[in-house]
């Protein structure tokens, strides 16, 4: 539903002979929606003290980027002036890289030569975190974390079961498999599992290595390392791709790290009066979604849908 913002009630006419100005929303619509006011009223506010557009993207536990979510990203960027700074609340655990960005690609357009930030609450992983590396500025606190940029790919096991796999604990597996056969031919638990790991499913995971590298690397050529030079863009995205930093896909990147690496952070304390607002707007869009919905939300566009 993209309904704009306006006042719940309108003050009757002082002369009886005016005409009468009803209210632009029932009591009981009022009373339906009022959660979804709550929150447009606190971007309301957010925007006018930070004299940006706020956009939210903010997906329950289960769900994830998809194409369908591109949709849904124009609604919110539908009512925004070119050339306007653009901040994005972002909390998502990751999911399609093509999807991912395209929505940054879409973002930056709209944004031209304005700053782009994107906000991370809780947690921006994976795609999500190649998303705010697109940015001009990422915003933090402490509960704040990225992650490091692990492709996964959605593989069939043969039995009709979708399973995802790390594109990189794959690789790894490979080498280190490949190293012990060529060390002792006759061992015999190598053999086995580099038999189970076939040339067309590795070239399918270094294409999808190749892939993410080369997409980090142009996200931040074009956003918060654009005067940094080759060196510092393909510095940080390497560093965002090693598993030997980032032992695990889900390992948090906080602030301090982010910055370690590279990024450009900006730190809030956790009681910043404008942090304390963003933290606020998220509790209440967490609660909103459930598992596997998705909340795409500004001061003038709702709107909740369900992911695959």
């Amino acid at each position: 539903m993209t309904e704009p913002i306006v006042p719940p009630e309108e003050e009757p006419p002082k002369n009886p002979g005016e005409p009468q100005i009803l209210p632009t929303r029932t009591p009981m619509f009022q009373a339906i929606h009022a959660a979804r006011y709550d929150r447009q009223e606190l971007i309301m506010a957010i925007d006018k003290e930070t004299k940006k557009s706020l956009i939210c993207y903010v997906s329950g536990r289960l769900a994830s980027i998809d194409r369908d979510d591109i949709v849904f990203l124009v609604d919110l960027l539908e009512r925004i002036q070119p050339g306007t700074d653009i901040d994005l609340l972002l909390h998502t655990s990751g999911g399609d890289m093509d999807a991912a960005e395209k929505m940054a690609a879409m973002i930056r357009k709209k944004v031209g030569t304005a700053r782009f930030r994107i906000i991370v609450p809780d947690f921006a992983k994976s795609s999500g975190t190649l998303m705010a590396i697109a940015a001009d500025k990422i915003v933090m606190s402490d509960t704040s974390e990225l992650g490091p940029i692990d492709p996964q790919l959605i593989l069939d096991d043969g039995r009709g079961n979708l399973i995802s796999h790390s594109v990189q604990a794959f690789l790894d597996a490979y080498e280190a498999h490949s190293k012990a056969l060529a060390m002792n031919p006759d061992d015999v638990t190598a053999a086995i599992m580099l038999g189970k790991l076939d040339p067309g499913t590795m070239k399918l995971h270094e294409a999808a290595k190749d892939r993410a590298r080369h997409l980090a690397q142009r996200h931040l050529k074009e956003g918060m390392l654009k005067e940094g030079g080759p060196k510092a863009y393909t510095e940080v995205a390497l560093s965002l791709l090693d598993t030997k930093r980032w032992l695990t896909h889900g390992q948090m990147i906080g602030s301090d790290d982010a910055k370690d690496i590279g990024l450009m952070i900006e730190y809030l304390s956790p009681s910043d009066v404008t942090w304390r607002r963003y933290w606020k707007l998220y509790c209440r869009q967490r609660l909103a979604v459930e598992d596997r919905q998705k909340l795409f939300e500004s001061h003038y566009v709702s709107l909740c849908v369900d992911g695959p």
